[in-house]
């Protein structure tokens, strides 16, 4: 039989932040070696925060990654509560959930038009996808500013937001700015509910996989800021109990962590939310992507475009309501007096959910921070669905062909580099 070693070398993974790199050994028609190899070294965040001064912690970990930053910052400010013993009560409950809709917003739109939808559509780059789709990619923009607005609107600004503190906001917005931007949002329930349809009707591989779904749960509503933690294997745990459960591993072709539950690889995302806690999104949303023939749960990984949109949609229903009900308080936060102890805090950001613990001192000072954000979460099951789907596409296409869809399952995860890994260089050895 003839050998051969066929080695493609990708300098920049179009779509994806950061740098990495996947290789890839088939034999016989096998794939015997699969690394997705993250190479960039640690960016210390963790430790950054030691010493530091409590009120130092949020805007410090909102600077770990500019798409998502709020989702930092609330699983920050719900651990220190959590040591201090504060609540900060519902009006400040309901402002953190309305800016969470706007990150929800700001994100998946951004991922599904700029970043994901060219590689279902056959296009290199939005730019190129533009061309034929333009309204599509004004809708994706549109969205993205009305996200970035709501956020602005508690957090005084879009990117690494300054407006929350332990014990609440710094401000509350005026009610003059509240009743506008619920305006926009009436206004933008027809693009969210088209994108609905429009990604339900993309050409998805029929390709199901058997994976465990991870994410929070909260019985009064689609999980966000709060709840307990549960997976589709019938795990269902308090977040304190996180480390009881899963663990975190290196391995030798990667600097970022490997993730498991229970010594298996596992997801979390919108696609792992919509599985777990589709009873509690409107059914009306719901039946969009059923009409094109699309039901969660789903077992199929490229459904995972049509979840982020169904929860675009869902966002902006969530953050009309809370508008409806605004009334500034006379204090947008509480007082407290900090004192030492241990404490948790998970979120629901974009990508999956975010685990912070820390510990603090007498002084209110930070003696240890453990965050472990949602793509380092993924990164074990990404390698196992590049296995997978790469089988299933067929390893005897072309390098160029195995490149591009491999391209395409890590694109279908919306790994927030800056957050966790990077990738992107490709090696196959072929024999």
């Amino acid at each position: 039989m003839e050998q051969k070693s066929i080695k493609i070398h990708v300098p920049v993974l179009a779509r994806v932040e950061g740098e990495g790199a996947l290789e890839l050994s088939i034999q016989d028609n096998n794939i015997t070696e699969l690394k997705l190899n993250i190479y960039e070294p640690p960016r210390f965040f963790e430790k950054f925060l030691e010493g530091r001064n409590h009120e130092d912690v949020i805007d410090i970990v909102a600077r770990i990654c500019g798409i998502c930053p709020v989702a930092y910052q609330m699983s920050a400010a719900q651990a220190l509560e959590n040591i201090f013993n504060i609540d900060p009560g519902p009006w400040v409950h309901s402002m953190r959930r309305l800016m969470y809709c706007g990150e929800w917003i700001e994100s998946h739109a951004l991922h599904i038009h700029l970043l994901a939808a060219p590689d279902f559509l056959g296009f290199e780059s939005a730019i190129a996808m533009a061309e034929r789709y333009p309204d599509e990619v004004r809708r994706g923009l549109r969205l993205q500013s009305l996200g970035n607005q709501l956020i602005r609107l508690m957090g005084g600004r879009s990117v690494h937001p300054v407006g929350l503190r332990v014990g609440g906001f710094y401000h509350a917005p005026a009610t003059v700015e509240v009743e506008r931007l619920k305006q926009e949002l009436i206004a933008a329930r027809d693009d969210a509910r088209a994108l609905i349809a429009w990604t339900s009707q993309l050409d998805f591989p029929d390709e199901q996989q058997k994976f465990t779904s991870v994410a929070m749960h909260h019985p009064g509503h689609y999980p966000m800021n709060n709840g307990r933690i549960i997976a589709s294997n019938g795990l269902d745990i308090d977040i304190a109990e996180y480390k009881q459960h899963f663990s975190e591993s290196h391995v030798a072709h990667s600097t970022a962590l490997h993730s498991h539950l229970h010594g298996e690889p596992y997801l979390v995302g919108p696609l792992a939310r919509l599985n777990l806690n589709s009873r509690q999104i409107p059914h009306e949303l719901l039946d969009i992507a059923a009409q094109a023939g699309i039901q969660f749960p789903s077992q199929n990984m490229f459904h995972s475009i049509v979840a982020r949109a169904i929860e675009i949609a869902y966002a902006i229903e969530e953050a009309i309501r809370i508008l409806d009900n605004y009334s500034a308080p006379a204090k947008p936060f509480i007082s407290y007096t900090p004192q030492p102890g241990t404490g948790f805090g998970c979120t629901e950001a974009p990508r999956g959910f975010l685990w912070h613990r820390y510990e603090v001192d007498t002084e209110g000072k930070i003696k240890q921070a453990i965050i472990i954000p949602p793509t380092s979460q993924n990164q074990a099951r990404i390698e196992e669905d590049l296995r997978l789907s790469l089988e299933s596409f067929g390893l005897d296409n072309s390098e160029a062909a195995l490149r591009l869809h491999g391209e395409r399952v890590i694109r279908n995860y919306d790994p927030c580099i800056s957050c966790a890994t990077h990738f992107l260089n490709i090696r196959v050895s072929r024999s």
